[in-house]
């Protein structure tokens, strides 16, 4: 890892000497300017995480200083240090951009842990900076990727909501996304650039969670050796999301409803109240009510923390994203491995429509890179894929998720051959229709049948139109076209 680059602009050579050999010995790289003038070409011909710039110096005042470096480089820290007396201007040039201050004579014990301070904000902001640049170079809504109905009307819920501060449950299977709603309704609202902290309740063994959640000081208990803020603390001013809350240990469940109801806590071993404020972002992929029945999830927590719920759908109720899903992982592996892999045939899209995702998009982000690996040329193919999504496995799987699988042919004379073939079919419908009158408009019986194909194909779905289209072997536009059609007859 490469050392934090620090400049110290002082007038003073015993400061910068000083500077030099207390920050060195921490290992930071260190370079030094004793002029205004000086300072401003270092910063323009290097990159500097931090600049210690004096108060008072024989060329540039303060306040210039600090504009100059913030607008010659952005992503710099800037600490002031100042002399008696000056510290009321000081907080000037705080306005101005600059990070801090600290007063001569320099107790470089406060200065390091300024500087540790300044790196984290730093750090922090390129985060969320890259993190934006995620969410808003897609096509889609910050960083999630679909435009089925059921995720549209989950975009409508974030726009709706996000700039308020009301608790948030979101409820979904394991690998449909979770976590990106949860970036959106945090990045998305005012407290998009303060803190968002996180933690997994089943991921940390139950006598750890309250520790992590609360803090505590030190002595609390055997182990602790020194103050710790706890997640709560970091999130102040931010978010919060407690991911499979369901997994919370119930006994500090009421410990939590409090925080939530008087905006305090305690951390562990402390009988001193800490104000809080932060927005609550739960989430689980156990059905809520049935956590409750279940007494793993308290009631009353439950009706605290999900003023607004949100259900993520499993991938199998959204089929019409796979393929815009599909084609956006096959490009980030394509480019991550510099593969030549540019498209995915029409035998592999069949099979990944089969099948019914128990692991939702996480699971289908990992086949697509499995299969841009496994890829002999330009194109994804059946090969490429799991061997369960191979018939004749993913026409079981499909069964038993409701997604018809492509049913066999007709007078096939396989195992479970059907009583009529289509010939068969063709001549009972035709043996059925009466002459027709020379007078009138005849009937037009291939579009009653296709209506009635259509229709029979919804009923077995249970109006899943993509299910349909691929019962059928249609693309969804001609199924569409026809379910207009016949709609407009009945009109």
């Amino acid at each position: 890892m490469s050392q934090v680059k620090v400049l110290v602009i002082d007038d003073d050579p015993l400061m910068l000497e000083l500077a030099r050999y207390r920050l060195q010995s921490h290992g930071y790289a260190v370079s030094s300017a004793g002029t205004g003038e000086e300072g401003m070409r270092r910063v323009a011909e290097s990159r500097f995480e931090i600049v210690l710039a004096d108060w008072q110096l024989p060329d540039i005042g303060g306040l210039d200083l600090v504009k100059l470096i913030r607008e010659a480089s952005p992503d710099s820290e800037v600490l002031v240090i100042t002399g008696h007396g000056s510290v009321a201007r000081a907080i000037e040039v705080i306005k101005a951009g600059a990070f801090y201050f600290v007063e001569k004579p320099v107790e470089f014990d406060e200065l390091l842990a300024l500087m540790e301070k300044a790196l984290e904000r730093r750090q922090q902001r390129e985060e969320i900076h890259q993190l934006r640049g995620r969410l808003t170079e897609r096509a889609s809504y910050f960083n999630i990727i679909g435009g089925s109905k059921p995720m549209q009307d989950i975009y409508e819920i974030i726009e709706s909501v996000a700039d308020s501060d009301a608790n948030i449950l979101i409820v979904g299977e394991s690998g449909t996304g979770k976590e990106l709603i949860a970036n959106a309704v945090h990045y998305k609202s005012a407290r998009g650039n303060k803190p968002f902290v996180k933690i997994n309740c089943s991921a940390l063994p139950q006598e750890l969670i309250e520790s992590e959640l609360f803090g505590h000081v030190k002595g609390a208990f055997t182990g602790a050796t020194a103050d710790k803020v706890g997640l709560i603390g970091r999130a102040d001013g931010g978010s919060l999301m407690l991911d499979e809350i369901a997994e919370m240990p119930v006994g500090l469940q009421p410990k939590l409803l409090r925080v939530l109801q008087e905006r305090i806590y305690y951390r562990l071993g402390s009988e001193k109240a800490q104000a809080t404020d932060f927005r609550l972002i739960s989430a689980t992929n156990r059905r809520p009510l049935d956590a409750v029945r279940g007494a793993s999830l308290r009631e009353d927590l439950y009706y605290r923390i999900n003023t607004i719920e949100i259900h993520v759908p499993p991938l199998r109720e959204r089929s019409e994203d796979i393929q815009r899903l599909a084609e956006h992982f096959l490009a980030e592996f394509a480019a991550k491995y510099d593969r030549p892999v540019r498209a995915i045939s029409q035998a592999a899209y069949a099979a990944l429509f089969a099948y019914h995702w128990p692991g939702n998009v996480r699971e289908l982000r990992n086949v697509i890179e499995r299969a841009v690996l496994l890829a002999k040329d330009h194109t994804i193919d059946g090969l490429a894929l799991p061997a369960e999504m191979a018939e004749p496995r993913a026409m079981a799987a499909a069964a038993t998720a409701g997604v018809p699988a492509p049913a066999p042919a007709f007078g096939d004379s396989g195992g479970n051959p059907w009583p009529l073939s289509f010939d068969q079919i063709g001549r009972a419908v035709i043996g059925q229709l009466a002459t027709p009158d020379p007078s009138a408009d005849p009937p037009d019986v291939f579009k009653q049948l296709e209506s009635a194909i259509v229709e029979a194909a919804l009923d077995r779905t249970k109006g899943n139109k993509q299910a349909a289209a691929h019962l059928l072997g249609v693309y969804r536009p001609r199924l569409y076209s026809i379910i207009k059609r016949t709609q407009r007859q009945a009109r």
